[in-house]
């Protein structure tokens, strides 16, 4: 699991990325907002935490950028060292999944990190019921029907999966564009309706619709 980590403070930094790196998590540790917001455009990751009070660009600035910029919505836990109501305000406004003061125990952390996991279907095992007889596995990339299982591909499995945690939402083609692609490896319009396609043909066309000039509706 990728993990973007953006803390200045050079003591917790090295704390927290080396007990992210014994739980077997990539991070990529950034000491300033700016190269976090740069590492969060042109880079995939799984779960980004950011601190507020940081160089250049505070934590909340880089959530509120890619959030509203970028349709970026990698899931967020910001870290602070505020007591106040007002931060805490201001990160949920701006599109934060999770809130942690400082100072905290690693294993607070962990918690919050695999409630993420959990909510956002990342690195489970479990089965993803889509119909009564349709599951789908994110891990094994693969969709299981009646007896038969279908195996997808990389991003036919990260649509999927991208859809099943924001089921009953417009997600538009931008939008997994920012949130499924690499900035210097984004297909055409035309790969996405490929990519949505096959997954009608396996899944059935009722469960992804097309919201005609905005984008796609998972139900």
């Amino acid at each position: 699991m990728k993990v973007l980590l953006l803390e200045d403070d050079v003591a917790l930094s090295d704390l927290l990325n080396d007990h992210l790196i014994d739980k077997g998590y990539d991070v990529t540790l950034c000491t300033d907002g700016q190269e976090a917001l740069e590492a969060l455009i042109d880079q995939k990751y799984d779960i980004a935490l950011l601190d507020i009070n940081t160089p250049i660009i505070s934590g909340i600035e880089v959530l509120k950028t890619i959030r509203t910029e970028y349709q970026n919505n990698t899931p967020a836990i910001i870290l602070t060292a505020y007591q106040d109501t007002k931060h805490l305000k201001e990160s949920f406004e701006n599109g934060v999944d999770d809130y942690i003061k400082k100072p905290f125990d690693l294993e607070e952390l962990d918690q919050r990190i695999l409630k993420l996991c959990r909510q956002f279907l990342i690195e489970q095992n479990s089965k993803i019921k889509i119909d009564d007889n349709i599951f789908f596995e994110s891990q094994s990339c693969q969709v299981y029907i009646d007896d038969k299982i279908i195996n997808l591909a990389q991003k036919e499995r990260d649509i999927l999966k991208y859809f099943c945690t924001h089921k009953n939402r417009v997600v538009s083609s931008d939008e997994l564009l920012q949130n499924i692609w690499a900035y210097d490896d984004m297909p055409t319009d035309a790969t996405i309706r490929v990519y949505i396609k096959n997954l009608r043909e396996i899944i059935g066309k009722d469960k992804i619709t097309t919201i005609r000039g905005i984008g796609y509706r998972f139900e």
